[in-house]
């Protein structure tokens, strides 16, 4: 009981911030830790069965490749063809159980996919904040730690008969467009972010076993330039995007490649749009080449939900259902999420356009990940993280963490005079207005599971304060005004009025892409109004995945705050009245730009450039090549204190010496003022510099440092780019040195029009809050060694 005793531990001196419902949840754990748990039965080799106890592959003494090998060379086609789908049949000869592929994690286990179910011992699981309110904590050591949360309670579930061991989490495509209904599930618009995201979160979840083994199975999606879902007629069945290879390089698979080299992911599943005519689950290039060829993916590769069906009978990319099977598994799909590779790859592999050596290296793919995970090392509870059972779900350590995560997943938008945060000796009386006011179910956004439980904002704001609430509409459509007057009532009587606006699943969701930025239906006139009639200062809270443009409340004095608290998870009404009371200093930032509403007529959501073209009128996409007017910008998020920052230690040149060889001094494009990547010692090329952070306020606050780089001028050069970032805590009148590391090939390179990496030879300029700072990087050449 370790977790509960540092659990109790930790608020030892803090006992008066302790909620009821977690003192309660506590008395619960201690209990459920004499709960009896029936440990599921083994899926394979089990050491009971004569029949498979001498088989090879149950040898867990011999190598894993080995004892793939020996159960491939056991099984008949038509068995493995059942163990391509995500619902793989048993082999009951071989002793081996049936298994469902699919369950998600995204940010918590989730019962969006088959192989998870609740109930009985395991009614519930903790819900963490949806992923782009995670992502705005820039804080990667709390991303792996939630990965880590989450998989013991995934094993737990595994173990008691509930769950599988293979997470489709979690979804690292960059939220390119802010109508895109799934932007939610995601790290924000910026690659780098995504990809430290991708790479923590997989780590977490796939833990640090010996050997190569996994604790859960992880699988990043969807590659590649998947961002939309259904817009204006066209929807992400029948969608071609067309990608340049430059936007490909250096954004839209940018987290994928970091998942893979850095996280170590064990799966990657592909996308049901085509890129350049060519369906992603079909193309060689980006699976068998890039991922499994470049990145070196050590696992396999599975589609997204009937996605090889699709591309045959949607896209009409093959004749006959046969080719597409044969297309996809030659390309390097391992697993079909679906039933068509079981109906239709034999007949691909009679026909001759599939050999069963393709279907055979397939299935290695797979039932390596298995054997990774332990499937087939018989007795499940002898094995490492076997003893994990209910108790280990929904503890109080693992529900606090998700509280910490939404606190520090808000943003303070807007702070007049200040406003924030509110008195508890002043603000009595608290008015707690709008259609998210009461919020559950949407705090905790899409693919979630059923919550531990949930705090209300309304509920969260009660335990400070007396509150008057009142909807103000029906829902976030908000389409009548007939509970207005109520509410501006509400706001006459209070200290101070707290309005929850914002969205739901309902306007933004998979398959559900928005068709504006405005607060939905008379929204925006339930917040002028009260702010009208309200007795003390109003506070807008806006609950969502995707950006609103509010300006209507950023420009109108009478609205004195407005925090972004995306959808908080299931602590999220505590972690909204935690940062309006004071308990808690904001300290997040927002992972992508909120544009404003004029900014759609420009952008096609089928145009998936990133870089403008003046010429056509197109602006470009996100922070890094958007120049226009924003409402509030990618990395903005205040304090109820104050940060200096100087910069102790930097460089200001760095060498970048060419390769030792006539090949590369020729082919380096001098022409252009870049050296291609590969034609340097990227081992020998970081970039090491301190920032002095000094809290220079009256109160403690938590600080999220953003480094940007703006290279030299050039056509292929973003305006600026994150090139780090770090969370760091500051005590009031404190100073923090924090130190950087930066991969200069990897974070100073940008992509030619080619999609070749180079690094510009020149002036690049790091931004670190209102400090500027000047490194030249300069060519050298190495002595040529003979």
């Amino acid at each position: 009981m370790p977790a509960i005793q540092n659990f109790i531990k930790h608020f030892s001196f803090s006992s008066s911030l302790l909620p009821t419902t977690l003192v309660l949840l506590l008395l619960l754990s201690l209990n459920s830790h004499f709960v009896h748990v029936h440990s599921r039965s083994p899926f394979a080799c089990d050491p009971r069965n004569g029949l498979t106890r001498s088989l090879k592959f149950c040898r867990v003494s011999v190598p894993i490749h080995v004892r793939v090998r020996d159960l491939i060379g056991r099984l008949t086609l038509q068995e493995k063809i059942r163990l391509l789908v995500n619902n793989a049949a048993a082999v009951p000869r071989l002793g081996i159980q049936g298994y469902e592929w699919w369950s998600e994690a995204l940010h918590g286990v989730s019962n969006v996919g088959p192989g998870t179910k609740f109930g009985g011992a395991f009614p519930r699981a903790t819900s963490f904040p949806q992923v782009i309110t995670t992502a705005a904590s820039f804080n990667q050591s709390m991303w792996e730690e939630i990965g880590r949360v989450v998989s013991d309670e995934a094993r737990a579930m595994y173990n008691g008969g509930m769950a599988g061991l293979t997470y489709w989490s979690p979804n690292v495509n960059i939220f390119r467009d802010p109508r895109w209904g799934r932007g939610q599930e995601t790290p924000g618009e910026d690659p780098v972010l995504a990809g430290k995201y991708a790479a923590s979160y997989v780590r977490g979840l796939q833990g640090n076993a010996a050997g190569n083994r996994l604790k859960v199975a992880a699988c990043c999606k969807h590659y590649t330039a998947y961002d939309l879902d259904n817009w204006n007629g066209v929807d992400r069945y029948h969608f071609n995007a067309r990608v340049s290879k430059q936007d490909l390089e250096d954004t839209y698979d940018v987290p994928f490649k970091s998942c893979v080299v850095e996280g170590k992911v064990a799966s990657v599943m592909c996308s049901y749009n085509q890129v350049n005519g060519k369906p992603t689950c079909a193309d060689p290039d980006i699976l068998k080449n890039t991922i499994r060829g470049q990145w070196k993916l050590n696992g396999y590769i599975v589609s997204d939900c009937d996605s090889v069906g699709v591309l045959y009978d949607t896209q009409h990319y093959t004749d006959t259902p046969e080719e597409a099977a044969a297309f996809t598994i030659k390309a390097g799909l391992d697993l079909d999420c679906g039933p068509f590779l079981a109906l239709h790859t034999e007949g691909a592999v009679k026909r001759g356009l599939l050999k069963e050596e393709d279907v055979n290296l397939a299935l290695a793919n797979t039932i390596t990940v298995q054997m990774r995970l332990g499937m087939f090392d018989g007795e499940p509870s002898a094995q490492p993280f076997g003893k994990l059972g209910p108790r280990d779900v929904c503890t109080p350590a693992h529900q606090f963490l998700a509280l910490q995560a939404a606190r520090q997943g808000i943003v303070l938008l807007k702070n007049s005079r200040p406003t924030l945060p509110l008195s508890t000796r002043r603000h009595h009386t608290v008015a707690v207005i709008g259609p998210n006011s009461d919020a559950t179910v949407t705090m905790i956004g899409n693919y979630a599971g059923v919550a531990c439980g949930y705090t209300s904002p309304v509920q969260g704001i009660a335990r400070y304060a007396k509150t008057i609430h009142q909807q103000g509409c029906l829902g976030v459509a908000c389409r009548g005004n007939q509970q207005f007057r109520a509410a501006e009532a509400a706001a006459r009587q209070a200290d101070a009025t707290v309005l929850v606006m914002g969205l739901d699943q309902s306007i933004e969701a998979e398959f559900k892409d928005r068709a504006g930025l405005l607060l939905p239906g008379l929204q925006q006139e339930l917040v002028t109004r009260v702010s009208r009639a309200s007795r003390g200062p109003t506070i807008l809270v806006l609950m969502s995945g995707g950006p609103i443009d509010v300006t209507f409340a950023k420009n109108d004095p009478r609205i004195s705050a407005i925090l972004w608290v995306g959808y908080p998870g299931q602590a999220g009404g505590t972690a909204i009245a935690d940062v309006l009371f004071g308990t808690t200093n904001p300290g997040g930032k927002l992972p992508m730009t909120w544009y404003p509403q004029n900014y759609l007529a420009k952008v096609p959501m089928t145009d998936m450039g990133m870089r403008a073209n003046p010429s056509r009128g197109y602006p470009g996409r996100t922070y890094r090549f958007y120049k226009g007017n924003v409402v509030y910008p990618f990395g903005h998020g205040m304090s109820y204190t104050k940060f200096a920052h100087n910069l102790a230690i930097a460089p200001k040149e760095v060498s970048i010496p060419l390769a030792p060889s006539l090949y590369a001094i020729k082919n380096s494009s001098f022409s252009s003022n870049a050296i291609r990547v590969k034609h340097t010692n990227c081992n020998k090329l970081s970039l090491g510099f301190h920032v002095d952070v000094k809290n220079t306020g009256s109160m403690d606050g938590t600080h999220t440092l953003l480094v940007f780089s703006t290279p030299p001028a050039g056509k292929w050069s973003a305006s600026k780019q994150l090139i780090g970032f770090e969370k760091i805590h500051i005590a009031a009148g404190s100073q923090h040195s924090v130190k950087f590391n930066v991969d200069v090939c990897k974070h100073l390179s940008v992509a030619d029009q080619f999609g070749i990496r180079r690094i510009p030879i020149g002036e690049h300029n790091l931004h670190i809050g209102d400090l500027k700072h000047s490194i030249s990087l300069q060519a050298t050449l190495e002595e040529i060694k003979t």
